[in-house]
């Protein structure tokens, strides 16, 4: 008897809405504390949000604040500085695989 084929989740970019593997997106999660980091096992536990590896949804992400409204949480203008260094550094570090 052969197993079953899992199927592949699929989620929606929140910049440019294109759906893709969940593992091809990078995912920002809100902990339980209210803080947003990068996650990059995609397994974090809390609230989560992906972007497409590509500059320019982040720049649009933090543009529109579309954080915020996908993870329900007030981000500062700091906060998105930090974490567009967190999304640059972990999208270099794809790249060179």
């Amino acid at each position: 008897m052969e197993g079953k084929a899992r199927k592949t989740p699929v989620r929606s970019c929140i910049s440019c809405r294109n759906a893709g593997d969940k593992r091809a997106l990078v995912r920002f999660v809100r902990d339980a504390r209210g803080q947003v980091s990068l996650d990059p096992s995609g397994k974090a536990p809390g609230r989560g949000a992906y972007v497409c590896p590509d500059g320019d949804c982040f720049k649009d992400v933090r543009r529109k604040h579309r954080l915020n409204a996908a993870l329900k949480v007030a981000l500062t203008d700091d906060d998105y500085a930090r974490l567009e260094d967190e999304f640059q550094s972990f999208v270099g570090k794809t790249d060179e695989r």
